[in-house]
């Protein structure tokens, strides 16, 4: 094999794929990137580990193409720190030569035999801008767990239901739900409503990647797989074959209380008074119509208060949040203003994004469920 190409794309191909790697693969083939010279004008470089399987083009002049498999981490290091000059790609023998400009790598190969054969892509399930698909996961992805013995709380629920698109994720604390529409494929119009269970991590790594604006994300489902694909890219996961909690309930139907308020001097307010919560325990809130009043800490330790305006209605309400919960959950709504709606001190609350108007803006919400106060 012997190939030229650009170094950004080279390098940025590479990168994307290397997040998919796992970082201590099973087996030393599990770690490598194919890199595939079969065509005669491009270099598709790749990575699969049995879950999930990551692939991108790019633009390439193949002098001999041919196959070859490489330490994918070791590969991405070379890539990122190459000069901005043409790349040659070579390989000899059991080594694949690296040049560009001055600098040269050997490194050696691994037998691409024992590799395993990419996934076929599943069936097209429909597609949607970039930029929703990005916003969506980003604003949920946030609330899912990490605690792998709970794998049920580690993913994002994908809905579909005709030209509703709903993402769900949830770690028993927290929970981030996105509904919008999207354009499905004919055959998803007549399958009924569908639900899967991705993995977060995934999901998240691939929003960044193809939530481009102006390009299309592609969604695929099928045979116990989900894939994703745009701007020359493609990845296909395995689902998460466990129940999601039934999360609908957990949703209040009604509220005794809200305030309206500017969420950046909000989020300012709560890193300072959480500075003496003890490791982040609790921060609280006490809302009345004369405003909204932060504190956090106690006799035996540091404590601090914080006063800010707020449009509240209802009876006032003294409730308690871990702030590093609350922080994520205003900074998910990517908006300027936010509503508060409150029950008791003891039930959840909902944080959802508020307009220029002071209206709701409808289509996500972050549940969190307060810290018991104190007595």
């Amino acid at each position: 094999m012997k190939i030229r190409v650009e170094r950004d794309g080279l390098a940025d191909a590479v990168a994307w794929v290397a997040r998919s790697l796992p970082s201590r693969p099973p087996v030393p083939v599990l770690g490598g990137i194919l890199l595939d010279a079969s065509n005669s004008d491009a270099l598709t470089i790749s990575g699969f580990d049995y879950e999930v399987s990551a692939t991108v083009g790019v633009a390439a002049t193949v002098a001999d193409g041919g196959r070859t498999l490489v330490s994918g981490r070791l590969l991405a290091d070379i890539t990122k720190a190459l000069p901005a000059q043409p790349v040659e790609i070579m390989v000899d023998g059991a080594r694949v030569s690296i040049t560009c400009g001055s600098a040269k790598f050997s490194l050696p190969t691994m037998p691409v035999e024992d590799y395993p054969q990419l996934p076929a892509m599943p069936p097209h399930a429909g597609e949607l801008p970039g930029e929703v698909f990005g916003l969506a996961v980003s604003q949920v992805a946030v609330a899912a767990g990490k605690d792998d013995t709970l794998p049920m709380l580690t993913g994002v629920r994908l809905e579909i239901n005709g030209d509703k698109l709903t993402l769900v994720a949830t770690d028993r604390f927290r929970l981030a739900m996105r509904e919008f529409e999207w354009k499905p494929a004919p055959s998803m119009t007549e399958t009924g409503e569908v639900a899967v269970l991705v993995p977060a991590r995934t999901l998240a790594e691939a929003a960044k990647a193809l939530g481009t604006a102006g390009k299309t994300v592609e969604i695929a489902h099928g045979d116990g797989l989900i894939g994703l694909s745009g701007s020359g890219r493609r990845t296909t996961s395995r689902l998460l074959d466990t129940e999601f909690p039934r999360y609908r309930q957990l949703l209040p139907s009604e509220q005794t209380a809200a305030a309206i308020i500017d969420v950046a001097p909000l989020v300012e307010a709560i890193k300072r008074v959480s500075l003496v919560a003890e490791r982040g325990t609790q921060v609280r809130l006490e809302f009345s119509e004369s405003g909204l009043k932060l504190s956090a800490g106690g006799d035996d330790e540091g404590s601090a208060e914080e006063e800010l305006g707020v449009e509240y209605t209802g009876e006032p309400v003294t409730i308690a949040f871990n702030p590093t919960f609350l922080q994520e959950g205003l900074g998910a709504l990517h908006a300027d203003r936010a509503e508060l709606s409150f029950t008791t001190p003891s039930r959840p609350a909902l944080i959802k994004p508020v307009d220029d108007e002071g209206n709701v803006v409808p289509g996500y919400l972050h549940l969190l469920m307060p810290v018991r106060l104190p007595g």
